[in-house]
């Protein structure tokens, strides 16, 4: 059995210690920047998405739990009150802990609450080679609404 619940201030640096060494690996891959320029990019970006951490307005950072108090993973989406919508900036299981179902569970009771709470859609963007996720995104229900795009232009 899983829940969800906020994310105490006093957890945000353990979140963003995994965060921005995982975003900013995937920023490397995916768009060719160095590890440290890939880096300052992830750091440049949660800085102006969390402003003010966890009371950030409209941003919601959750801890999934098993158990009792266990903390197993990380959920954090953006509001969008006037179009009913979430859209999930980030959702990661803990490594040890993927492949027993927490992600679906947590995604179905995120959509509950959601549900309950008034929303009609939850968004998110996935990376191309994430294949572990996108396997979870589909069983889950979600569906492909379009493809992001780069190229990097040369001198």
């Amino acid at each position: 059995m899983i829940s969800l619940r906020p994310m105490r201030p006093d957890e945000l640096t353990a979140y963003l210690d995994y965060f921005i060494r995982d975003y900013g690996a995937e920023i490397s891959t995916n768009y060719g920047l160095s590890d440290v320029d890939a880096r300052a990019q992830a750091i440049r970006e949660i800085d102006e998405d969390l402003p003010q951490g966890t009371k950030t307005a409209g941003q919601v950072l959750l801890c999934i739990i098993a158990g009792a108090s266990t903390v197993i993973g990380y959920l954090w989406y953006r509001q969008d009150l006037a179009a009913r919508s979430a859209f999930i900036s980030d959702f990661h299981i803990f490594t040890g802990k993927q492949g027993n179902g927490y992600g679906k569970q947590a995604l179905a009771l995120l959509e509950r609450q959601l549900a309950d709470s008034g929303y009609t859609q939850i968004r998110l963007r996935v990376a191309a080679d994430n294949d572990r996720a996108r396997h979870v995104y589909d069983r889950s229900g979600f569906r492909v609404t379009g493809i992001n795009m780069s190229k990097t232009i040369t001198q």
